[in-house]
């Protein structure tokens, strides 16, 4: 399982909210990569899903609730 985590982060703290989303989005693609770690059948599908509006609809929210984890755990960058 080590491997399929490789790049995990040490933490959910990013200085910026664009650091943060850029964060969401490595989170969301660890899931992938964990969820389905064989890249040949993650490559043969890429096509099917990536012009499934549902599908992406579901990508986004998918980064959307890291992203929201993410702002959370930086108090949403406000200014202490």
């Amino acid at each position: 399982m080590t491997d399929m985590l490789s790049g995990f982060p040490d933490s959910l703290v990013a200085p910026t909210p664009e650091a943060g989303f850029q964060l969401a989005i490595k989170l969301s693609r660890l899931g992938v990569k964990a969820t389905q770690p064989d890249a040949e059948v993650l490559n043969r599908l890429r096509p099917k899903y990536s012009r499934d509006a549902d599908a992406l609809i579901a990508s986004s929210q998918v980064v959307a609730i890291h992203y929201q984890t993410i702002a959370a755990a930086n108090d949403y960058w406000r200014e202490l």
